[in-house]
């Protein structure tokens, strides 16, 4: 075997580091051929269409159809842009991990950083994930479950919770390879369209029938708090798209790395279509009764025939969707923690003890906080403004005004030095305004 095989065949294992144990890893990594394209594109869809897609009509509502619209597609642009920097030079710096990027620009505490950054986000995905739907003003809305045998304790929220996370969370916290989900994406994502062409098929309905009011065009501004809460919509959006701490971990199991830009674009321009498309039509559907969490305006008469039914079908098809995405989050969670905590351990799925203990750890802590944290909308926009900020635009960004292969062009730090102008005074606004709104 050539050096250059060798150097593939550890980069198509991410979970496992290169320690004393090389020789292991390599005869357990020469097993594996490489994942597909296809199965690269689901993943990374996956990761990107998680819970944040119920929050993108209600960003519509409060900046009107039209500035919405176009801030989506904006943000998926700048988004790709990022993504194509950390790629750059990931290759110049034979890096096969975020983290490792950031090492070579600033150092193990710029590694550490970044590692944390990841650990606390991917944990607040995790119980977006499991996060059930209350409203922020506590109005308590009725689940399936609720909806169809009344109110039990077996049918209530914390139950359900516990119930999912031991029958359908821990099978799946056992993957070792973020390629081993590749089917549960691709039913993820399908479920995610389910939703999508429902949502779609009730509005059209409504249209013709002539029930739906006249959008918002613009956003409403009467004062200085009406101005600034429109930057809350920023980091929503922001949440929304981040994949940058997944994209490694696809592009080491990629039959062929250099086809990582293509994953990449096809991912985002089939989230951006789908967000599209869900933020307008789910804000024409409710209008200005629409939540914070798309989901909780399900439970409620649509207007239609067969209402209950399509409720039902929207409700389930996206709350399988959603806990399906639970592996493409929870494995690169898994590996970043375990590379802060062990830097210098033996590599994770050869010491099973380790492995089993920070996974049941993840998985209780990520319950935990679903059951305490209801509201998803507070979580999307503080987690938003701050950690997603950090992962999609500044840590790219300082990385690229580092430069620490040479390689960055003139046009590449005039990007990155808008993207921090950008995230920041974005970010501070958007805080700003939630923090007014929460102690109000």
């Amino acid at each position: 075997m050539t050096s250059e095989s060798k150097r593939n065949s550890d980069e198509r294992a991410p979970l496992l580091r290169k320690t004393q144990h090389g020789d292991e890893d390599e005869a357990r990594s020469e097993k594996y051929s490489g994942a597909s394209f296809y199965g690269c594109v689901f993943n990374l869809t996956c990761t990107i269409v998680g819970s944040g897609i119920m929050s993108l009509p209600a960003t519509l509502k409060l900046l009107g159809l039209i500035p919405g619209v176009v801030l989506i597609i904006l943000v998926s642009f700048i988004i790709q842009a990022s993504v194509e920097l950390l790629l750059r030079f990931s290759k110049e710096g034979s890096a096969v991990s975020y983290g490792d990027v950031m090492a070579h620009a600033y150092g193990r505490i710029g590694k550490s950083v970044l590692q944390i950054t990841i650990v606390i986000y991917s944990t607040g995905s995790l119980i977006d994930v499991l996060s059930g739907s209350t409203s922020l003003h506590g109005v308590h809305h009725t689940g399936i479950l609720e909806g169809w045998f009344g109110e039990h304790w077996w049918t209530g929220r914390a139950f359900v919770l516990v119930a999912v996370t031991v029958i359908i969370f821990f099978p799946l916290m056992f993957f070792e390879r973020i390629d081993s989900a590749r089917y549960i994406s691709l039913i993820s994502v399908g479920l995610a369209l389910v939703f999508l062409f429902v949502v779609v098929g009730v509005t059209v309905y409504k249209l013709v029938d002539g029930s739906i009011e006249r959008p918002k065009w613009f956003p409403n501004v009467t004062d200085s708090t009406s101005f600034f809460k429109i930057f809350t919509a920023v980091p929503v959006i922001v949440f929304a798209y981040i994949c940058h701490y997944n994209v490694h971990t696809i592009q080491n199991e990629l039959g062929d790395s250099s086809q990582m830009q293509a994953v990449v674009h096809s991912s985002l321009s089939l989230c951006a279509v789908v967000y599209v498309m869900t933020g307008i039509f789910g804000f024409l559907l409710f209008g200005e009764s629409t939540i914070s969490d798309l989901l909780s305006n399900f439970d409620t008469d649509l207007g239609i025939p067969y209402s209950w039914l399509f409720n039902d079908i929207i409700r389930i098809s996206y709350a399988a969707h959603v806990i399906l995405v639970f592996p493409t989050i929870f494995l690169p969670l898994r590996l970043n923690l375990d590379g802060l905590l062990f830097p210098t351990a033996r590599p994770l799925t050869l010491d099973k003890k380790r492995f089993v203990l920070e996974s049941i750890g993840l998985v209780f802590i990520s319950l935990v906080g679903a059951i305490f944290i209801p509201n998803i909308w507070v979580a999307f926009e503080f987690s938003g403004a701050t950690l997603g900020g950090l992962l999609a635009f500044v840590f790219p960004a300082s990385i690229t005004l580092k430069d620490p292969h040479c390689i960055a062009t003139t046009k590449d730090k005039i990007v990155s030095v808008s993207m921090i102008v950008l995230a920041v005074f974005a970010n501070l606004m958007a805080i700003y305004s939630n923090l007014s709104s929460l102690l109000s």
